[in-house]
């Protein structure tokens, strides 16, 4: 009776061993909010489990070691930063680590962003690690790129780089005989002017058609953004161009030199790109501002001279002259 008695007791005491066990990697966890854990770059199960006992998204680092080694496979965890729901579980837990989708984070580079305002974004984010050089302006494709805690700045950079070469590729082999570029080079030069003269979408193609009639005709295409850049780099001028800037021969001064300018002044967009190995057929050679944002176009000098006073009527009445 006794011998029984023990054997019902040890197998009442393994049983609840087992529910412990069980409950413990099952049952949810303690922890009543979302939680965020880092887990640093070569961390084992081992060292991320004092981690996640630290966090306290579980309840002992020692039990969680014996149960992954258990119950939860051979996964190895991956590393990054998590979001660890409220009250989930130690086995959610690690299959959430084992799954690597680490928190994403996100930054846009807007079309036209000359790369040294990339750069300077990419320098402010804390939660990207290294350093970077100012990339090739030109490079990079903008767009919104995603990138995780911990994640190296040149790592994203060669991702947007890449995206450029992609998208480039891609649209090099749809240009139109129209098109006055020669090279994928040229295409980007081009479009970075046309991608800084007007912010206007519909208006693109027919820039970019103003700029190849002028290529064509050997005419200077006096673009005041090739101008600016080598004063600022692609930032904001914040003042009117001066007379001695115009006249500044720099290689990019499309004032005083025929042609393009010796290279890009910006990153341009897909569609400033496919506009000018596009572009709109036009007969037009100028273009001035309407006030709107946008531009009136013109075949002649005369009819553009006449658009210029138009535009200048209404900046003096808006006490910007």
């Amino acid at each position: 009776m006794k011998l029984r008695s023990l054997f019902i007791a040890a197998i009442a005491l393994g049983v609840g061993a087992l529910l412990f066990v069980l409950g413990g990697w099952y049952g949810p966890g303690p922890h009543h909010r979302d939680v965020r854990v880092q887990i640093d770059r070569g961390s084992s199960v081992y060292s991320a489990a004092a981690q996640l006992e630290k966090a306290g998204v579980i309840r002992s680092a020692k039990l969680f070691r014996v149960n992954a080694r258990l119950l939860g496979g051979t996964t190895p965890i991956k590393f990054g930063e998590y979001e660890i729901p409220k009250r989930a579980s130690a086995e959610a837990v690690l299959d959430i680590l084992q799954g690597g989708e680490a928190l994403q984070y996100r930054i846009t580079v807007p079309e036209g962003m000359p790369s040294i305002l990339v750069h300077e974004r990419l320098m402010a984010i804390d939660t990207l690690t290294g350093e970077v050089p100012v990339p090739a302006e030109g490079s990079i494709l903008p767009d919104t790129y995603a990138f995780e805690r911990g994640e190296p700045r040149a790592k994203v950079v060669a991702r947007m780089q890449a995206a450029m070469d992609k998208v480039l590729t891609d649209l090099w082999g749809t240009r139109k005989p129209t098109t006055v570029v020669k090279t994928p080079e040229e295409a980007i030069t081009l479009a970075a002017v046309v991608e800084k003269e007007t912010g206007k979408p519909s208006e693109r193609r027919m820039v970019a058609g103003v700029y190849s009639n002028r290529l064509r005709i050997g005419m200077k295409l006096d673009a005041d953004p090739t101008v600016i850049y080598p004063i600022t780099k692609g930032k904001p001028l914040g003042r009117r161009i001066r007379r001695s800037e115009l006249r500044a021969d720099n290689g990019y001064n499309t004032y005083v030199r025929p042609g393009l300018p010796d290279g890009p002044i910006a990153n341009p967009g897909r569609e400033s790109i496919a506009a000018v190995l596009d572009p709109q057929p036009t007969e037009a050679l100028y273009f001035v501002a309407d006030g709107t944002g946008g531009h009136v176009f013109a075949n002649s000098l005369a009819e553009h001279n006449r658009n210029v006073v138009k535009w200048r009527a209404i900046r003096r009445a808006r006490g910007e002259l």
